[in-house]
């Protein structure tokens, strides 16, 4: 018996060799069946990931669950009172544009735009990031701006092109409306309202923002019916010959980290120098913050810039190892010439293998949660 387990592995593994190869054969059976019962196990025994020396990554795991729970009786009055607030178009300078606006229920808290459509339909200068598991990153905004989501608050409202309004006068605009003093009343025990009460109750909403379990989520609870062949083989690819684990890892396939993935179009039309310009460090021109994937087959489109609404078009970038662009002579001395992150390598993905991925990234999207949007006070 012992024997004939060793010959299994051996064909098995000469079945992945194949595959990995971009080779088709009859063998083909054996490397699907191998992967699922190797998947099917705890996530330490998986087969190692492709890390690169010196990154710090976590395994793949089950969607965390939210730290605030909306229904409990200390904080439900308070999330109660942040769902209006970000439903409230009266908090921008219009009294036409919520922070809804651009993060919407139905699109997976994203707008389906290019870049952020905001006040008199002025078109901003990055793509709307969801606001899905907000609560888990240590850094908001593209560029990382933000180390809360109190923080990040503020900038929509103050932002001249997207909400064209002023945070230190929402509270004498709600003062006005009678509705709001039960409400405040209701979460903080009195009526009163200022600019802390106020981005608090926000954020506090918004960390109640969660992804539905995905087919990926089932199928590591047990569920081995969750995740096609395809699905499958994209996920063993994603965590090794694809090298995506060396970004986007975790529970929330992000690092949380910013990198420079070769689309700073440095001295162009979309020049956007992102972690740069909060830091003033030229080692971080053109970086941005690692996106989480979970639920990106509806996010599109990506990347900060919002340019690229293809998947396949996307994977055949990374596969050529993405934009590495080489300074002309007169640039050679320039201290803030990009720098594509060196983690990005040519893949040498097959037509099918990339198929696979798409098929995995499908499995870690799921159908956003139905929200109810609140009565506003009057």
């Amino acid at each position: 018996m012992k024997k004939l387990f060793v010959i299994v592995l051996i064909t098995a593994a000469v079945g992945i060799c194949s595959f990995s190869t971009g080779k088709i054969n009859h063998l083909d059976t054996w490397y699907n069946d191998t992967l699922r019962a190797w998947y099917l196990q705890p996530p330490h025994k998986w087969p190692a990931p492709f890390i690169d020396s010196g990154v710090f990554w976590k395994e793949l795991g089950i969607l965390p669950e939210s730290p605030v729970n909306p229904n409990a009786d200390s904080v439900k009055h308070l999330v109660a009172l942040g769902k209006i607030l970000f439903f409230d178009p009266r908090l921008s300078g219009s009294g036409q544009i919520s922070c809804a606006s651009c993060h919407v229920p139905d699109m997976s808290w994203t707008d389906g735009r290019e870049r952020a459509v905001g006040h008199d339909q002025q078109l901003g200068k990055r793509n709307t990031p969801s606001l899905s598991n907000s609560w888990a990153s240590s850094k908001l905004f593209w560029d990382g701006r933000a180390s809360t989501l109190e923080d990040q608050a503020y900038g929509p409202v103050n932002n001249d092109i997207e909400m064209h309004g002023s945070m230190p006068e929402v509270p004498a605009v709600l003062r006005k409306i009678t509705g709001y003093k039960k409400l405040f009343a209701n979460a903080y025990g009195t009526e009163e309202m200022n600019v802390d009460r106020v981005v608090h109750a926000i954020a506090t909403y918004e960390r109640t923002l969660v992804s539905r379990k995905s087919d990926f989520d089932y199928f590591l609870q047990g569920d081995a019916t969750k995740l096609s062949d395809a699905a499958l083989r994209g996920m063993h690819l994603f965590r090794t010959k694809a090298r995506c684990m060396n970004c986007h890892n975790g529970p929330l396939f992000t690092d949380q980290q910013f990198h420079n993935v070769g689309l700073t179009y440095y001295g162009r039309e979309f020049e956007d120098l992102g972690l740069y310009k909060v830091t003033g460090k030229a080692a971080h021109v053109g970086q941005f913050k690692t996106p989480s994937l979970r639920d990106v087959m509806r996010t599109r489109p990506w990347m900060h810039n919002g340019l690229f609404d293809d998947m396949e078009g996307i994977l055949n970038m990374y596969n050529a190892g993405m934009p590495q662009p080489k300074p002309k002579p007169e640039q050679l001395k320039d201290t803030l010439y990009p720098r594509t992150d060196p983690l990005l390598k040519k893949l040498n993905l097959t037509k099918e293998e990339k198929q696979d991925i798409i098929a995995f990234m499908n499995a870690i999207t799921a159908q956003p949660w139905k929200v109810r949007m609140p009565d506003l006070p009057k």
